[in-house]
């Protein structure tokens, strides 16, 4: 145990976050550099060292949560990479960007707050890289099977890390023009920078993963075709159908996907563009949906100048407690203040969009530029949501962000058709539990099979294709496998 009276006598402290009015002026990650390091090992001290782990279970990688505390409590950097890196291949990238499932089961938690532990696996990341304690592991020898990963986030790049080390040789297929999936251009650069990517890609080079950029499967290269030249196949290509909102004025222009705007201001800062062409400077801005991808876009538009943001959301605002129905160590749905929410706008519950209003079109144009949202105060009954009568109003809008989720993998590039895998009733690439599809020899992992989640469920997914790939390749597999797709779900 590292402090047996640390939960005792040490309170809970979380990272320092620069100014707002500092950090809004450039992209940089939002926390102080080194802010966390005198107070770290303190805060590690805290864990109670219980007799049953909760963090365990709360965390679908199942991280030594523990283990790695009592090393950094002691500050044995090395050990506590060690154990951090024996479940979670990029912890810096979960430090950074998990919402804490861990958190919410620590014993701690039940009534006192609970150990910081994302900020502890955050520091011992850095710290992992800052020491050279980060080095390529290439196996020890070939197994002479070949393995294409469809898509490099981070479950497309959990597994093809884990096959590599495994003696496999494995190529990566990233439709877009650089590696990481949504981390690269879905997450901004103020929550992580991508540095944090490249110097992973880097690791996985010197260990022997191929990579391919800007091959899309299913339009540059036949998914039928491709099976055949390998003797195994994992689609981790994620849920990247958005969610869209049939309203009337939906056409009109300034209403886009996130997932349209946040990448342009990825690429302006990959130095790309020298602007962004979907940009919020000096407009009312409009995000709709409450989740992190909305948050993500009221943090894009306060860097890029907006004269107001303000995000809607369709459910009740959470209460700041846990409710009944999600008792310890359940993850909670409570109302969270992000660092993008520090930074200003206004968030209005309850209400839902009924349609825009745009300007007349322009000269050579065929619908105009959005210029109000309305929308309407809402009610649930029987679990839907219903209009309530004399609470319409219109708020400005010239610039509109939808964030309302995913809804399934993407049907159009001809992926699903050309593999002939099937999908389940949400429309993601169903599985069996041993991430197996209808098509022999052709695995799902991440967003692609289990729908919309975390970051932290899709590298546990990652790893735990990985090892069933390996057990069909070669009979037998040593890969550790954190989850089966049925064991345990995590509604956020």
């Amino acid at each position: 145990m590292a402090d047996p009276k640390g939960f005792l006598t040490t309170d809970r402290e979380v990272a320092e976050t620069r100014p707002v009015d500092e950090r809004v002026r450039d992209w940089h990650e939002v926390y102080v550099p080194g802010s966390l390091l005198p107070i770290i090992s303190k805060q590690a001290g805290r864990c109670m060292d219980c007799g049953i782990p909760f963090c365990h279970n709360g965390c679908p990688l199942g991280n030594l949560i523990p283990e790695w505390n009592d090393y950094a409590y002691r500050e044995d950097w090395a050990a506590a990479s060690e154990r951090l890196h024996a479940t979670n291949n990029f912890p810096e990238f979960t430090g950074r960007l998990c919402p804490a499932p861990c958190e919410s089961a620590c014993v701690l938690g039940i009534n006192q707050p609970a150990v910081t532990i994302k900020n502890v696996e955050v520091t011992i990341a850095d710290k992992a890289w800052e020491h050279g304690d980060v080095t390529p592991q290439p196996p020890d020898r070939l197994s002479g099977s070949t393995v294409a990963v469809i898509g490099s986030g981070p479950a497309g790049l959990a597994a093809a890390q884990q096959l590599t080390r495994a003696g496999h040789t494995v190529a990566v297929y990233e439709r877009a023009d650089r590696l990481g999936g949504l981390l690269r251009y879905g997450i901004p650069e103020f929550k992580m920078e991508k540095v944090h990517i490249n110097r992973r890609i880097e690791q996985m080079r010197a260990e022997g993963t191929k990579f391919r950029t800007e091959t899309e499967v299913g339009r540059d290269v036949d998914a039928a075709k491709l099976r055949k030249r390998y003797d195994a196949v994992v689609v981790a290509a994620g849920a990247t159908t958005s969610r869209e909102l049939p309203v009337p004025g939906r056409e009109l222009h300034g209403v886009h996907q996130a997932m349209e705007y946040l990448p342009l201001a990825n690429k302006v800062r990959e130095g790309d563009l020298v602007t962004s062409p979907i940009s919020a400077e000096g407009k009312h801005v409009v995000v709709i949906g409450g989740g992190d991808t909305g948050a993500d876009c009221v943090g894009t538009a306060h860097r890029q100048g907006a004269a107001s943001v303000t995000q809607l959301e369709i459910m009740p605002r959470p209460g700041e407690e846990r409710s009944e129905q999600q008792p310890w160590p359940m993850f909670p749905m409570l109302y969270k203040v992000t660092s993008a929410h520090e930074e200003g706008g206004e968030r209005v519950y309850s209400v839902s969009t009924t349609h825009f209003e745009g300007s007349a079109p322009e000269e050579g144009e065929s619908v105009g530029h959005v210029r109000w949202l309305h929308l309407v105060e809402v009610d649930f009954v029987d679990g839907r949501p219903q209009p309530v009568a004399g609470t319409e109003r219109r708020i400005p809008a010239q610039l509109v962000t939808l964030a309302m989720g995913f809804t399934g993998v993407d049907q159009e590039n001809g992926l699903v058709a050309q593999f002939g895998v099937r999908l389940d009733e949400r429309g993601n690439i169903a599985r069996d539990g041993d991430y197996a599809t209808n098509v022999p020899g052709v695995f799902v992992a991440g967003d692609a099979g289990r729908g919309q989640s975390l970051i932290v469920w899709a590298i546990a997914e990652g790893r735990a294709a990985a090892r069933a790939v390996d057990e069909y390749l070669s009979g037998a597999s040593t890969l550790q496998a954190p989850v089966r797709p049925t064991d345990r779900a995590l509604s956020v």
